[in-house]
């Protein structure tokens, strides 16, 4: 029988659970990688494999231990279920050739998936993550195997804590201050979406008067309340109305893995992922008077670009996904580095998207400041002006791909929602620039069978008209 063909996307392999991703499947992605680290002489360093709470996870990340060790590659396996940024840390911790993460992000609880990292802990580029994908074995008859046990005790796996070096890492190399915040006595509801960041906040932040109260922070891989662990609405409506009903001053929110994140104001009220990356843009050159490159994916705010004006910072913009911010926030040693899903990096950190790094430092800004979430946004609108946003996700098979692809390219639109259309970035996907600083993405998810088509506006009246134009012009209205 013919196994499934592999495909890594934006971040690595997702799958459905039982369906094309099986334990023979993944066995078949850690042989891929092994041959990967061999080749670059990265396997004597051994591997970080961590994992998230989604059903199997566990038995998942072990078979990749397994795989690993018959190939004598040394593997520290993590203790239990582990934010994404903390699995990243660790390779930096270890001295590690890489790692795998057993993991599907936000996606449904029908799906998992295998993302891979470099030394640094960032994301593999796009070279490399072809080149892991090339040596996947065709057929898992080809996969060697040690048993974990044997593996356990020739010391070939070997189980570690990773959270103590990593809260070490903040602490020690001063990343944030925990103290003012705990003594600032706060009323903070967390939502980690029955993901790897429960407990975190508790944790970090329990020992004086801000008052920490989590909600769905127990292992479901259903997602209850959800359709998904995505920081996005619907999904983070439950967050919202606790944060209301307890009176609280914000909503720190992790997504499934804890590498993405949210926030929910003290009104209840969802500040969107792109002013969220625009509020820590500017506490970092405001409050910390920090100055260094930014670097935002396409899909990502323009008034990152009109901070970097402000404050005289590049802001440079990539391709969607951290296997273009990565690299470019190596090179550029940016200050900030982040995209339109709700994932950031910071410079001292690994190149890796940080939720639970992102919420501590917006809680920063609202104690630095004496500011709830709601005054920091209109802070920020007093410095850029106003600017609206909106997403639209459509199914979309494979069959579908090409077609949508082929009207997005013949579409030459005079104006979208009433805008004047100047030109056409095909970077990543198709972005359609107009005046008034707006812009309409349409982009081919590299993760799921779906179609995204995004828009950021200064006009909060021409927001539904511009992505009901950009469902036209694909064809998917």
């Amino acid at each position: 029988m013919n196994e499934p063909v592999i495909k890594f996307g934006t971040d690595g392999w997702r799958g459905q659970i039982a369906d094309d991703y099986t334990f023979a499947s993944v066995r078949r992605c850690a042989q891929g990688f092994a041959s990967y680290l061999q080749s670059k002489k990265l396997a004597e360093h051994g591997v970080i494999i961590g994992y998230d709470k989604r059903f199997h996870s566990e038995n998942f990340a072990a078979a990749c231990a397994e795989v690993l060790a018959a190939g004598g590659i040394r593997v520290w396996l993590t203790d239990g279920p582990t934010p994404t940024p903390v699995i990243s840390y660790a390779v930096k911790a270890r001295n590690a050739g890489g790692a795998i993460n057993i993991t599907a992000s936000h996606n449904p609880p029908t799906d998992n998936g295998f993302k891979v990292r470099d030394p640094n802990g960032g994301a593999i580029d796009p070279e490399g993550l072809k080149e892991i994908e090339a040596r996947i074995p065709a057929s898992s008859d080809n996969v060697k195997s040690m048993p974990l046990a044997e593996a356990k005790s020739k010391g070939l796996v070997q189980v570690f804590d990773p959270a103590t070096p990593y809260i070490d890492h903040l602490i020690n190399d001063h990343l944030i201050d925990l103290e003012p915040i705990k003594q600032a006595g706060l009323k903070i509801v967390v939502e980690p979406m029955w993901g790897n960041g429960a407990g975190w906040f508790t944790r970090l932040l329990s020992g004086g008067k801000t008052q920490v109260t989590e909600i769905h922070n127990e292992r479901n891989p259903i997602y209850p309340e959800m359709s998904r662990p995505e920081p996005i609405r619907p999904n983070v409506d439950v967050g919202l109305r606790k944060t209301v009903e307890l009176g609280a001053d914000v909503c720190c929110i992790t997504d499934g893995d804890a590498d993405r994140m949210g926030i929910g104001d003290e009104h209840g009220r969802f500040v969107n992922q792109l002013e969220v990356y625009a509020l820590l843009a500017l506490y970092f050159l405001e409050i910390r008077q920090e100055r260094g490159a930014i670097v935002k994916t396409l899909s990502t705010t323009s008034m990152l670009n009109k901070l970097g004006k402000l404050y005289n910072v590049p802001v440079y913009e990539t391709g969607v996904g951290f296997k273009y911010i990565a690299p470019k926030m190596m090179e550029t040693d940016a200050m900030l580095g982040g995209e339109e899903s709700g994932g950031f990096a910071f410079r001292g950190n690994v190149p890796e998207r940080d939720g639970i790094l992102g919420n501590l430092y917006m809680l920063d800004f609202m104690v630095r400041t004496g500011k709830k979430p709601s005054q920091l946004l209109e802070y920020l609108f007093s410095k850029v002006g106003p600017h609206y946003y909106d997403r639209i996700d459509t199914r979309c098979t494979p069959e579908q791909r090409n077609a949508v692809t082929q009207r997005v390219l013949a579409a030459r639109p005079d104006t979208i929602g009433g805008l004047k259309f100047t030109h056409l970035d095909t970077t990543d996907g198709f972005k359609f620039v107009m005046g008034d600083d707006a812009w309409l993405l349409i982009r081919l998810s590299g993760t799921e069978p779906i179609v995204r088509v995004y828009t950021e506006t200064t006009h909060a009246d021409k927001v539904q008209a511009i992505l009901q134009d950009g469902l036209r012009i694909a064809g998917l209205k």
